[in-house]
């Protein structure tokens, strides 16, 4: 019966590292593409009409952005654990983090805005395409076991290409973003700006593993029902969190 019990166990096992390395067909993987864009396109709009305001408007959907998201975040924490003690700690953790990183963000210039938007856009939807078309190798199949190394790769390229062209044509005009018509940066600019980009790309996927850490915990599939396709607003802002933190502390400390 010992021996019966261990080849379950083994054969188990080797079915469970399997499913790491096989991927279903790319029309299944992009089944949900429609519905995913159709919500992208909706908060796209939002978003920009609020940054096109500016001032007050803008820094009030920042605040709203920023609760909704806590309050999922606590929601997340009330089914991740029972302890009273563990629950506090992760509730004031969870408000300096979310906090800090929304009042960076609204101290920001609607240029440096659309800057850290896009690096977190580009990393999302190119590690979305890549892990889908390419799969392989999962990066932490028990923490979120649709990410894979070569969707890092692809959210990477994506985010160094767009922070590269950015600083290239995009100009501060104080409210508003003024577009060149010539490639702005030398060589060594731009190779600065991409490597740059490439790592907000890995903070931005941090950002992602730690929700879907505690997603994990909480033993949910996302934050909310929220957005259609997406989830909750937690589920869209995990990665802007640390990337803003990570620009308005570099802002600061220069």
């Amino acid at each position: 019966m010992a021996d019966a019990n261990a080849r379950v166990r083994k054969r188990d096992r080797i079915k469970a590292r399997a499913k790491r390395y096989v991927d279903l067909p790319l029309k299944l993987r992009t089944a949900d593409l429609p519905r995913r864009a159709a919500s992208a396109a909706v908060m796209l709009a939002i978003t920009a009409g609020a940054i096109w305001q500016g001032g007050a408007v803008l820094r009030g959907f920042i605040a709203l952005v920023a609760l909704a998201c806590f309050v999922e975040f606590l929601r997340l924490i009330g089914r991740a654990t029972k302890r009273p003690g563990v629950r506090v700690a992760a509730a004031l953790g969870g408000a300096a983090y979310i906090g800090t990183a929304a009042w960076g963000l609204a101290s920001f210039q609607p240029y440096h805005i659309v800057g850290v938007l896009g690096v977190v856009i580009f990393t999302d939807t190119c590690a979305y395409f890549a892990g889908r078309a390419i799969g392989g190798p999962k990066i932490a199949p028990r923490i979120s076991p649709s990410k894979t190394w070569a969707g890092l790769a692809g959210g990477m390229v994506g985010s160094a290409l767009w922070l590269e062209a950015y600083m290239a044509f995009a100009h501060n005009a104080g409210g508003s973003v003024r577009w060149a018509q010539e490639f702005g940066l030398g060589l060594d600019e731009a190779l600065g700006w991409a490597l740059v980009g490439a790592v907000l790309a890995i903070t931005a996927q941090a950002g992602d593993f730690f929700e879907s850490w505690l997603k994990r915990k909480a033993a949910v599939k996302d934050s909310s029902r929220l957005i259609p396709g997406h989830g909750g607003v937690f589920d869209r802002v995990d990665g802007i969190l640390p990337v803003s933190l990570i620009v308005w502390l570099f802002a600061v400390l220069g």
